[in-house]
């Protein structure tokens, strides 16, 4: 659990739909910051153990949990795990009130954005795109940064909830601004693990002690949050935790999708996610994005 204190803001009614590695802790923050939290998760099991742990209420399906609801706050897998929690006689829509607004933490596409947006809309429910970067240790530490598309007066009724799991949410324009950044965020980090891996890979074959050239470079130009928080587990051959290949992978995939429709071109993108296959190959679709080194060695 972590050390967070939170920003004293009025106790609201939210539900959280999604209780993964980032939803679950996600949550967490939303109860322990004084909101009264109902939770909805596919395998009912992860609901009721939340709940149980953290003293909110659990429901059967989507249109169950956000009954009342001022905010609620989704985080699942992909567009089509999005559209079932949210569409449908069951989903969210179909239980939330004229009002009420739907914060989307999935990374997904920016189309599934505007396209649920616009559903949403016909009902007087606000919906925001709100993907997260930081991670499973930004998530249990509540310091995710939040890239949010969507209504500015809706954004600003979200935002001081949504500070509870959060050290920054910030709006960055229409509905699906908020995908179309973290695929900016995907992009860098993609080159950057790549170009770590190759450095980190030559200077063991040359011979080099690289704890040591780490702390030398991380003092410089070359500096990184994935220098400083990977580089020394690549050294050494760990990827037991982090952001899994698998979900690297689905993310460049939207990310190469949108760059085929506005005609950006993205040559070390597209040759970094071919990387993350060969990962894949290898049987390490769930360690760290940080064993790209994997296939140097």
């Amino acid at each position: 659990m972590s050390n967070k204190t939170y920003e004293s803001t009025p106790s609201r009614r939210v539900a959280f739909l999604g209780l993964g590695v980032m939803g679950g802790p996600m949550a967490g923050h939303l109860a322990r910051a004084g909101h009264q939290v109902t939770v909805y998760n596919r395998t009912a099991s992860k609901a009721a153990d939340w709940a149980a742990q953290h003293g909110g209420a659990h429901a059967a399906t989507p249109r169950e949990a956000v009954a009342g609801a001022d905010f609620v706050f989704a985080c699942v897998g992909n567009d089509d795990d999005l559209r079932s929690v949210v569409l449908g006689e069951h989903g969210a829509l179909a239980g939330m009130a004229a009002g009420a607004g739907f914060i989307d933490h999935t990374t997904a596409s920016a189309e599934v954005a505007r396209e649920l947006s616009a559903v949403a809309a016909t009902q007087g429910v606000a919906f925001i795109d709100a993907p997260v970067s930081g991670g499973q240790a930004g998530a249990v530490n509540g310091v995710l940064t939040v890239m949010c598309g969507g209504d500015a007066a809706a954004f600003e009724a979200m935002k001081p909830v949504a500070m509870a799991f959060s050290k920054a949410v910030t709006l960055l324009g229409e509905s699906g601004a908020g995908q179309l950044a973290k695929m900016v965020n995907q992009i860098c980090i993609a080159g950057l693990v790549q170009g770590l891996s190759e450095a980190i890979a030559f200077g063991q074959k040359a011979g080099l002690d690289m704890h040591q050239v780490l702390d030398v470079i991380g003092k410089g130009a070359a500096q990184s949050w994935q220098m400083d928080n990977r580089g020394k587990t690549m050294v050494d051959d760990q990827f037991s935790f982090g952001f899994a290949v698998d979900w690297m992978r689905k993310d460049l995939g939207l990310v190469l999708a949108e760059a085929r429709r506005n005609g950006a071109r993205l040559p070390a993108t597209a040759l970094v996610d071919q990387f993350y296959a060969d990962v894949q190959q290898m049987g390490g679709g769930r360690w760290d994005t940080s064993s790209l080194i994997k296939r140097l060695r």
